[in-house]
């Protein structure tokens, strides 16, 4: 747990990572269904709405806010948001906004996004941003990010990468030498120099079918050799990718299923 390593935190150079949810947006166990992956008691195949948390710099970033969200981090200590980046709008990756509120006792929290996502999220949930709020709203208050451009959470310098989610352009995000790109079916040629050199890559890879809007488990290691990292998870998975023991057993050797509560340390 993050609690345990509060002695690597401090350091600089040190990244840790830890899977919020790694499902898609029904979640898995799918609700209604009874297929071998839905009834596993295997807890890795267990799976919640995609999201990561981030510690580096002495910073607590969180990527997208789940329908999961405060189920999600009942699991880990209570302290501190300083950004939550938001990758697009859907309602699997932004709907857990309202959640936020406990840690606002903190200060405020920072939404990261890009302008269409902010007033999408001003649309949806507007009592979150009014300009006078009752007693009791979250206090969030959003920040528009360039799709392209680098921007920093005090000296934490984030990258945003174009990411095609069928038609719709959304982000991915580089920290240092992590990249965390989901809902991919395409990502831009001419994206891929932002990627040169990551050491860790999270990408989704929904199941072994073809998906109109997601890439399949084939596409996603195919782009993952492209980009060439040292490591790869695969996130955003749904309940027919398989039995996670079984599917794991057929990857590459540096490529992963990535599961709800994996650390990682970078």
């Amino acid at each position: 747990m993050f609690a345990e390593r509060d002695s690597f935190f401090y350091h600089t150079w040190f990244m840790l990572v830890r899977f919020l949810g790694t499902g898609t947006s029904t979640g898995v166990p799918q609700v209604g269904c009874r297929c071998e992956v839905c009834t596993s008691e295997d807890r890795r195949d267990n799976r919640l709405r995609a999201s990561v948390q981030v510690k580096v710099n002495g910073k607590n970033i969180f990527i997208d806010c789940t329908p999961d969200f405060r189920q999600q981090t009942l699991q880990i200590p209570f302290e501190r948001i300083d950004g939550v980046l938001i990758t697009h709008e859907h309602y699997d990756h932004m709907s857990g906004i309202d959640d936020l509120r406990p840690f606002c006792v903190f200060g405020t929290v920072n939404l990261y996004s890009e302008p269409n996502v902010a007033r999408a999220l001003e649309i949806r949930i507007p009592y979150c941003f009014a300009t006078r709020k009752y007693a009791g709203v979250p206090d969030i208050r959003l920040k528009e990010i360039n799709g392209l451009s680098p921007f920093k959470i005090d000296d934490v310098e984030i990258q945003p990468i174009r990411v095609m989610h069928y038609k719709l352009p959304i982000v991915g995000f580089r920290i240092n030498k992590f990249a965390y790109l989901t809902d991919v079916k395409y990502l831009p040629e001419e994206e891929l120099t932002k990627l040169k050199d990551v050491d860790t890559l999270v990408l989704s890879a929904l199941r072994k079918e073809e998906h109109i809007s997601h890439q399949n488990l084939e596409q996603a290691i195919a782009l993952s050799q492209k980009i060439n990292p040292g490591k790869t998870y695969f996130t955003h998975m749904s309940h027919q990718m398989g039995l996670h023991a079984k599917i794991q057993a057929e990857l590459p050797a540096n490529m992963f299923f990535a599961y709800d509560g994996l650390e990682i340390e970078i």
